[in-house]
């Protein structure tokens, strides 16, 4: 965080409930929530291929093979969002 700042950036980053590095200059910026409800979207995919899809701990050894189940499991995850989607 000490380094994004020194580099002038705002850090993204989640904040933690204590002892976090990120504090009120941060997060007062209305783009600072927005930018965390994004992450949340983000992320939801990687926690769907863990718990649903299998991710949690592969059983392939090798990176072209965990590669394979890695693009497998997320075209899955696409398939699965795919009707709510195109409800709206």
């Amino acid at each position: 965080i000490a380094a994004l700042r020194r580099m002038v950036v705002t850090p993204h980053v989640a904040q933690k409930a204590r002892y976090s590095a990120i504090d009120g200059r941060t997060t007062q910026h209305p783009g600072y929530a927005l930018s965390q409800r994004r992450r949340k979207k983000i992320e939801e995919p990687f926690g769907w291929a863990k718990t649903v899809g299998g991710m949690a701990q592969t059983v392939h050894r090798g990176l072209d093979r965990v590669r394979a189940q890695f693009t497998m499991t997320m075209a899955a995850c696409n398939l699965a969002r795919l009707p709510k989607l195109l409800a709206t």
